[in-house]
Formats: C-alpha cells, structure tokens, sequence
C-alpha cells in the first residue's frame, strides 16, 4: 500500500524578471478565457512584458506570483505614482480560480499601495467580470467610471477625417517638455508621471507629442505604432476633444490596419469617435477608493498603464 503525497502548497512570492513572460502568458490566456465565456472572442495577445519589466526595476514591491510546484497559477501587478496607486494586473489560471489565489495576491498588492503610504487607489477591470468587482468592492474599491475600448479600420477612419486646429511637436526627453508633462498630469491626474513619461518617449513603438495650441501647449498625446491612441491628457476639458481628433491623424498616418482607444464614458472624445466610425468593442469599468482624476481631461494608454 503506497501513501499518497500531499499537493504542494500555493506560494505566494515576489516576481522576479525572468518569469514575467511566463507570467504574461497566464494574463493573457486569463483575458482570452473570460471574454470568450462573455462572448467577446479572444481579445488580448502576447506582447514582451516590458512595462513589467520596467515596474519592477523602478519598484519590486509591486508585483508578486501565486506558485505551486513549480507552475505560476497566479500574478498581480501594481504601480505607484506620488500618492496615486494603482492595479494593473491581478490574474489567476481559469483552472484554478475559485481557490482564494487572487483575494491573497490582491491583500499583497494593496500591501504595497499602504508601504508607499498611498492615499489613492485605483484599478480598471471588465465590467463583466462581476466575480472580481466583488473582490474589489470587499477592499473598499468601487465602481466609478465606464470605459470602452473602440475601433475602427484605417480605411473607414480616412473617410472620415477631419482637419485639425492643434499643432504636433514631437516630444523630448527634456527638462521643458517634461515639466509641461507634469504640468499636465497634475491637473489631470493629481500626480506627476515623470518616470512612465521617460518609459514612453524611449519606447521606439511609441510616438508622443506636445499639442499646441498658438503657442500654447494645452496637452499631449501617445500613438503606437499598431494604431493605439493614448495615453492622451488637456489641460483644460474643452481641449480633448480637439486632441483627440489630432490623435488620430498622427494614428492615420502609423500605416496600421487598425486604430483604436480607451475613452471614459464622460469624455466628449466619445462624440469624436463614433463621428469618425470608431464603434465600441468591448465594456470596462474604472473602479477606486475615492474620486481618482479628471476624466474630462485625461485618456489612458490601456488597462495596465492608465
């Protein structure tokens, strides 16, 4: 009669660099597999991780694997800009959901956002994924603010295309350009956002401007070279719709297949968009713990970034 070994118990440890492309793959197949179920078809793809690449030199606390036995089941994902903390990802392997995982990664994560004593705490998740909104809800979390991610194919996007009275000026790793940047994100955000301004403006997909108006500068704006806009910050309301339709000139002329952007669902560059045949393709929610910017002002990049 043979004894049978007890299951491995779940560890739950910092990330290190060499497995967040591994970890990536389970955020990905974790994305795919809960917009299926919804029938939203497999919306993410594998990119090289970056971002997280860049978050853990600048920050290790923020970012933490569930393993066991030697397979990554889970992964969380948090960055912290002044007093602004934020979530960017928290996924657990469809196979091993419903084991208490991603409540002991998110108790982690919002451990780091009270070591750096933050006062703000923010996250955006799909707003169909009600099982996660009441992991967050019981941590004090709550729904806040639609935004939804829209398309359009290049070619219908150039049927539609209006002039723009905004003025692009490619933007530096400068003292000027960044000081207007933090200028901006201040009366946008509430926070600076220096260093992931620095992460961008190297980034070779990426291409960023300062937008000007006269001589002006009343915002800034991020394009990919894939077509996405954003992320795209005014300094005033009255300007996003403006900067949103020169956003996407600079997207018209990347030579992508596709453009899209993340609009909030206060934002007037919502009316841009379905103006130039952008429609709505997939339903997300920003939740937090107290009011977390202005959105009148400010476009995220994406999910993860903000």
């Amino acid at each position: 009669m043979s004894l049978k070994e007890p299951p491995m118990p779940v560890v739950f440890r910092p990330a290190h660099a060499e497995e967040l492309g591994r970890a990536e793959e389970l955020v990905v197949s974790s994305i795919n597999d809960l917009c299926e179920r919804h029938g939203f078809g497999r919306m993410a793809s594998l990119r090289p991780p970056h971002f997280q690449n860049f978050s853990l030199q600048d920050d290790p606390d923020g970012l933490w694997v569930a393993e066991e036995a030697g397979q990554i089941l889970g992964f969380t994902h948090s960055w912290v800009c002044g007093d602004l903390w934020f979530l960017s990802e928290l996924f657990v392997s469809p196979a091993h959901q419903g084991r208490g995982i991603g409540n002991e990664l998110l108790t982690r994560a919002l451990a780091h956002a009270q070591k750096a004593a933050s006062t703000r705490k923010a996250l955006i998740t799909f707003t169909f994924n009600t099982v996660s909104q009441g992991l967050y809800i019981r941590h004090g979390l709550f729904p806040r603010l639609p935004i939804y991610l829209l398309k359009v194919n290049a070619q219908t996007l150039a049927l539609h295309l209006q002039g723009t009275q905004l003025r692009c000026v490619p933007l530096e790793d400068t003292a000027s350009d960044l000081e207007s940047l933090a200028r901006i994100d201040a009366g946008a955000l509430g926070v600076s956002r220096e260093k992931h301004h620095r992460y961008l403006i190297h980034d070779h997909a990426m291409r960023g401007v300062i937008l000007h108006a006269g001589t002006d500068r009343v915002g800034y704006a991020y394009v990919s070279a894939d077509g996405h806009v954003g992320p795209l910050a005014v300094t005033h309301p009255e300007a996003c719709g403006e900067a949103f339709r020169a956003a996407l000139h600079l997207a018209a002329q990347s030579g992508a297949p596709n453009v899209s952007a993340f609009l909030p669902g206060v934002s007037a560059t919502l009316g841009v968009a379905i103006a130039h045949g952008m429609r709505i393709t997939l339903p997300m929610v920003l939740m937090s713990a107290q009011a977390v910017g202005d959105w009148n002002r400010y476009l995220p990049r994406n999910p993860g970034f903000m």
